[in-house]
């Protein structure tokens, strides 16, 4: 790459702007299935800056922003994909979580860490590219998408579209020192238990769906899953009971206690290794659950895959496990451009513990035929007396940096 690109790309990063961008970002709440009113701030914002921006409704009134510099033709493309919805609220946040605080190298606020800090970053990697007034020959595309925490529902809808680049790399909060090319797979299971209802005054001739899922709950965690170990995600399969809620009838009617619950959910987690399949999954769930049925009494369960429609935000896709190989283009084109910014390779590439136990939306890219990796900003998840969470500001500094010059490279390249 010319050096004195180098240096007009690298000129254009501005750390307060970085900061400005993510802080607009944190202040308005995008939960799942919320994220429109930053879909459309972020329109605004490109638009102001003549990008070509595509305001996309994955479902009813529910919209995400892609936005494109265009190139002037013959180059390969590039996406830098990050997602707008953040995580559930947790209850020990000591700071407003939804105003801005710069303590250091710290950006506190909620949705920062995962991951408005990360998004700020590929926003900000293309600011630099167009404010440089070096003009690719490829186009490089900012997807702002919805549902990453619920599956990738707006990556998955982008590719459903027909929507493709020649490559790309989603910033997800793994460190900037990291380039992340596996991940585990991702599937989410609704299971009910069923009892029969009663006044408390006459138990004896009732079943209680929430006992009875007690005893679910205890057997799960003694499922046995068949599959092939993998080097690098040695603690999985693993399964997590996330979520519970049981009352009187489908809608769960809580408020009449001395009625006997006649209907139980959980919603379970399994992130799983290559290899497995989510039949697979599920055989080896009942293999668990089944001798239940004839050592319980009473006890009835159902599996229910996706979980119900009714649970606003529920995961239905399944995120596969992910496996890009090192020598892949843009691997390699983040690790260089890495050098080039730090004077130094990347201290981790490949499969990098924790992050390779989640997922995320490089599964629907992969499978799509897109090549891409994982590289984004490091943060900051609370501690033993909080749960206040925070991006390093100098890592999204960095960040900008190298996807700013792999956005030069990648889009001057030859198409094809």
């Amino acid at each position: 790459m010319v050096q004195s690109n180098v240096e007009r790309i690298l000129t254009q990063v501005d750390e307060q702007a970085i900061v400005d961008l993510a802080s607009d970002l944190i202040k308005i709440p995008s939960f799942k299935p919320e994220e429109t009113p930053v879909a459309t701030f972020l329109e605004g914002w490109f638009g102001e800056r003549g990008y070509q921006v595509d305001l996309q409704e994955v479902e009813p009134g529910r919209f995400q922003t892609i936005a494109t510099l265009k190139g002037t033709g013959g180059g390969s493309s590039l996406m830098l994909n990050g997602h707008t919805d953040i995580n559930s609220l947790t209850r020990r946040w000591r700071r407003d979580p939804w105003t801005p605080t710069v303590e250091g190298d710290r950006l506190y606020g909620h949705g920062v860490q995962n991951m408005k800090g990360g998004l700020a970053s590929i926003i900000m990697a293309a600011e630099a590219v167009r404010l440089s007034g070096i003009k690719p020959k490829g186009d490089l595309v900012v997807a702002c998408v919805v549902g990453e925490t619920q599956g990738g529902e707006g990556t998955h809808f982008l590719m459903e579209s027909g929507f493709r680049t020649d490559m790309a790399v989603v910033a997800e909060p793994f460190g900037a020192r990291n380039l992340v090319t596996v991940h585990c797979g991702v599937v989410h299971i609704a299971i009910h238990t069923y009892g029969v209802t009663g006044h408390i005054r006459q138990v004896e001739s009732t079943v209680n769906a929430i006992y009875m899922m007690n005893k679910v709950i205890d057997r799960l965690q003694l499922v046995q899953f068949k599959h092939q170990p993998r080097e690098g995600m040695e603690a999985l399969p693993r399964l997590n009971v996330g979520g519970i809620i049981g009352g009187l009838g489908t809608d769960y009617v809580l408020v009449e206690p001395p009625y006997v619950p006649d209907v139980c959910t959980i919603i379970v987690d399994v992130h799983f290794v290559p290899g497995q399949t989510v039949e697979g999954i599920l055989a080896d769930i009942r293999g668990a659950l089944n001798p239940l049925q004839s050592e319980v009494t009473g006890l009835h369960y159902e599996i229910e895959i996706p979980p119900p429609a009714s649970f606003r935000g529920r995961r239905r896709l399944v995120m596969n496990p992910f496996d890009a190989p090192l020598d892949t283009y843009i691997v390699q084109a983040v690790a260089r451009n890495y050098e080039v910014v730090t004077g130094e390779p990347p201290e981790g590439m490949g499969a990098i513990l924790p992050f390779t136990y989640t997922a995320n939306d490089t599964c629907h890219l992969w499978d799509a035929g897109i090549p891409c990796l994982l590289y984004g900003p490091g943060v900051i998840r609370g501690n033993a007396d909080e749960d206040d969470s925070c991006v390093i500001i100098s890592e999204m500094v960095q960040c900008t940096k190298v996807l700013a010059l792999t956005a030069l490279e990648v889009c001057n390249q030859e198409k094809g």
